[in-house]
C-alpha cells in the first residue's frame, strides 16, 4: 500500500508519516527531502520558495517512484506539500487501488484556539529554521487553500477541529 500524506504547512504531515512508520514499519519518503536534494545538488535552478513550480517538477518523479513500489509489492508512505489535487491523473486503476489519500486541514476554530501550540510543535520531527514571516493568518489562508481544494477535486481530507491527537489517523483500513 501506498500513503500519500498532503495538507497545509504545520499540519502534521511529518509526525503522521513518522508515527505511520512506528505502527506499520512502512518506510516514508519526505518530498522536501527529495526537494533539497534536487536544489542542493544543482539538478535544478528552482528554489524553496517556488512551491507551484516545485510541484510540477516534483510530481512526476514522486509519481513514478510510487508506481515503481507498488509494482514492487512495496509499501511506501510520501508526505509533503507538493503533491497536486488532481494527484490521481497520474495513475490507471490498478495502481489507485493500491494508494491511499490523506490531506491534514486544520479549521479556522482550530488554528486560532492552538496557534502558539501549532508553532511550538513545528520542530517535533524535523529541526526546521525559524520562520519569522508565518503568521496566524498565513495558516489561515494555507488551510483555506487545501480545504477549497480538496472539496473542489473531491478529495477526502481530515478536518482538524477540536482536539488533535494524530495518532487516532494512524490506521490503514
Amino acid at each position: 500500500m501506498i500513503v500519500l500524506i498532503t495538507g497545509a504547512s504545520h499540519t502534521g504531515k511529518t509526525l503522521l508519516a513518522q508515527k505511520m512508520l512506528e505502527a506499520h514499519h512502512y518506510p516514508y519518503m519526505s518530498i522536501d527531502h527529495l526537494k533539497m536534494g534536487l536544489i542542493r545538488s544543482g539538478q535544478t535552478s528552482l528554489t524553496p520558495c517556488d512551491d507551484d513550480a516545485l510541484t510540477a517538477y516534483l510530481w512526476p518523479i514522486v509519481a513514478e517512484m510510487i508506481k515503481t513500489a507498488i509494482e514492487n509489492e512495496q509499501n511506501l508512505i510520501v508526505e509533503g506539500c507538493y503533491i497536486p489535487f488532481d494527484w490521481q491523473d497520474s495513475f490507471e486503476e490498478a495502481y489507485l487501488s493500491q494508494i491511499r489519500y490523506i490531506c491534514l486541514v486544520m479549521s479556522e476554530h482550530y488554528i486560532n484556539e492552538h496557534f502558539d501550540a501549532i508553532i511550538g510543535h513545528e520542530n517535533v520531527i524535523e529541526k526546521r529554521l525559524p520562520d519569522a514571516d508565518l503568521t496566524i493568518e498565513h495558516v489561515r489562508e494555507d488551510n483555506r487553500y487545501y480545504l477549497q481544494n480538496c472539496r473542489r477535486y473531491g478529495l477526502d481530507y481530515i478536518l482538524i477541529d477540536k482536539d488533535y491527537e494524530i495518532e487516532q489517523y494512524c490506521g490503514l483500513e
